[in-house]
């Protein structure tokens, strides 16, 4: 991808508007059909696959995409915003692979890489099995060693999104019977390799949202697999997957930014032709602050999930904390935005066949789901409290990686993030969380910038703010107990609050410009307005906060110059 090029998220735009049209694969009645038939959106997935999208899953080196993390979030977060279903449906594959990208050899990661590049195989990512919640150690599926070489699958995973329909599906197998942390392993399975009878389909689940994903699962009865199947060394399971859910659980953000595109667009129509009390909706002002409000939340989400992406290229050893801020904290904002802009719209929100073919509660249902994907924001707000003593002590100093910040704002190396190194990742992270703790120097950057006049003079003094709650969390941190098996409940609201300076953060961030762009410090104040609406009761925003961000709010957001960083 080039400065003058459109990368992959550009196209998909454009194939997808023009398949919205009436009888088009995305258009809102097809939508609403399959919807109601719970049927596997196949033409959809095969439109994607056309635009090449699965490029995106495949790391650059081995011929993917070139914009890394970030073009992953950008396309599927396009797809999203027309359907959350296909997305879901299609962006699996990503999840199915990425750890064969971190521990597979290079011959593996060479044949995925063409499998999913060249020939759009679906891969699944089986974790779950029935009773064991999100309990990794707990799983019963057990690979057990043939005399002659290979090893043989028995047992069940479920529920596994496209569990059926996958071709090749990556599986933590119990290796030692006594289990533990280095009782588990990865395999990656060829289900058109495996003999019949030894492995079979579980009926696609009936579900509350994403109706027509393939949500089922799969039975293995003694399935023999070869040693090439093994993914990593014996043992190195749960830690691969650890590894790579920092990275999935950052890409499932792109699922929440696109249903929330979707939510405010189809509000803001609804309210432009909806006629009370002799006027239309948009003009009255309680009307217009909430859609100005849920566009400032959406921006706060976009700002969290950017930065997260990037971080997996800038700040891959801080991923632990990163991608736990971002899974928690970008679907709670947009569900809480989604849940405002149903109350707005009233009775159409809540219809089938109301406003737009009912597509606002199609995606009010479908959008519930991302909260639990690969972690539920519980399990995830318990993995940050565990790291609450380095955070609190971290931001005490103001530690913070520099270097990485500055790559991270696209302000170093020409513009271009680092390449995402894998082996870089660590299921803890010993320098805390940069981009918060960084908030001091941000805060002195801006009020230089802002004497200067190259930022608006608020935008320093809602950053300073944001600062005075980040210390107020780490305070809140450090007088917690130290954590143990059982969290405490109060550090799950603590967490809920760091989520909050997090995305904040990463607004102040991201208003550090490499170029002068007045339209992005508008967008990224309401952001911070936002953010302190949320953190602080009482705290109001100016009643022309989110004045400007009304327009845009009809059309989809463009593509901004600072998501638009290659990887070198």
């Amino acid at each position: 991808m080039t400065r003058g090029s459109p990368g992959l998220a550009q196209v998909l735009d454009a194939a997808l508007d023009a398949a919205a049209g009436a009888g088009g694969p995305f258009s809102p009645a097809r939508s609403a059909r399959l919807d109601a038939l719970e049927e596997f959106p196949a033409e959809e997935c095969a439109l994607l696959d056309a635009c090449g999208i699965a490029r995106a899953y495949v790391p650059a080196e081995l011929g993917g995409a070139p914009g890394g993390l970030p073009e992953l979030v950008a396309s599927l977060r396009t797809v999203a915003r027309r359907d959350l279903t296909v997305a879901v449906a299609h962006g699996k594959t990503f999840l199915g692979a990425v750890c064969t990208w971190i521990a597979g050899d290079q011959e593996q990661r060479a044949t995925l890489a063409r499998q999913v590049r060249d020939e759009g195989t679906v891969v699944s990512w089986g974790l779950t099995e029935p009773g064991r919640g999100s309990d990794l150690l707990a799983g019963q599926l057990a690979a057990r060693p043939m005399p002659g070489g290979g090893w043989r699958l028995s047992g069940v995973k479920w529920p596994v999104n496209n569990a059926t329909r996958g071709r090749l599906i990556c599986v933590l197998a119990r290796t030692s019977p006594e289990g533990g942390p280095r009782g588990f392993s990865l395999f990656l399975v060829d289900k058109d390799r495996l003999p019949a009878g030894s492995w079979q389909p579980l009926p696609k689940e009936p579900t509350h949202g994403i109706r027509g994903a393939d949500i089922s699962g799969i039975r293995f009865e003694g399935a023999p697999v070869p040693n090439a199947a093994l993914i990593g060394r014996v043992g190195d399971g749960v830690e691969t997957v650890l590894r790579a859910l920092q990275l999935t659980r950052t890409v499932c953000a792109s699922l929440s930014l696109g249903a929330g595109d979707h939510a405010l667009r189809l509000a803001y129509a609804f309210a432009r032709q909806r006629r009370l009390y002799g006027a239309t909706l948009i003009t009255l002002p309680l009307a217009r602050r909430v859609l100005g409000r849920a566009a400032a939340s959406l921006e706060l989400a976009r700002a969290a999930s950017l930065v997260g992406a990037r971080a997996a290229h800038c700040l891959p050893g801080e991923m632990s904390v990163v991608s736990a801020l971002v899974k928690a904290g970008v679907p709670h904002v947009v569900q809480q935005t989604i849940d405002e802009l149903a109350e707005l719209m009233g009775a159409r929100g809540f219809l089938v066949n109301g406003h737009a073919d009912g597509m606002f509660q199609k995606l009010e249902r479908d959008h519930r789901v991302v909260a639990v994907f690969d972690g539920s924001t519980a399990v995830n707000r318990a993995a940050l409290a565990a790291q609450f003593p380095t955070l609190a002590r971290l931001q005490r100093t103001g530690a913070h990686d520099v270097p990485a910040l500055a790559a991270l704002r696209g302000t170093r190396g020409a513009g271009r993030l680092p390449a995402l190194d894998p082996a870089a990742l660590r299921l803890t992270s010993r320098r805390g969380c940069s981009v918060v703790q960084g908030l001091p120097a941000a805060v002195d950057r801006l009020a230089r910038l802002a004497r200067d006049g190259l930022v608006p003079s608020r935008a320093h003094l809602l950053a300073r703010a944001v600062h005075e709650e980040a210390t107020a969390v780490a305070e809140a941190m450090a007088a917690l107990p130290p954590a143990s098996r059982a969290t405490p409940a109060a550090a799950f609201d603590v967490a809920r609050r760091y989520e909050l300076c997090f995305a904040a953060a990463s607004a102040v961030q991201l208003l550090i410009p490499p170029a002068r762009d007045a339209a992005r410090a508008v967008w990224l104040m309401a952001a911070l307005e936002r953010a302190l609406e949320l953190l602080r009761p009482g705290h109001e925003a100016p009643d022309d906060a989110y004045e400007p961000l009304l327009v845009p709010a009809a059309a989809p957001p463009p593509a901004r110059r600072d998501e638009e960083v290659p990887v070198r």
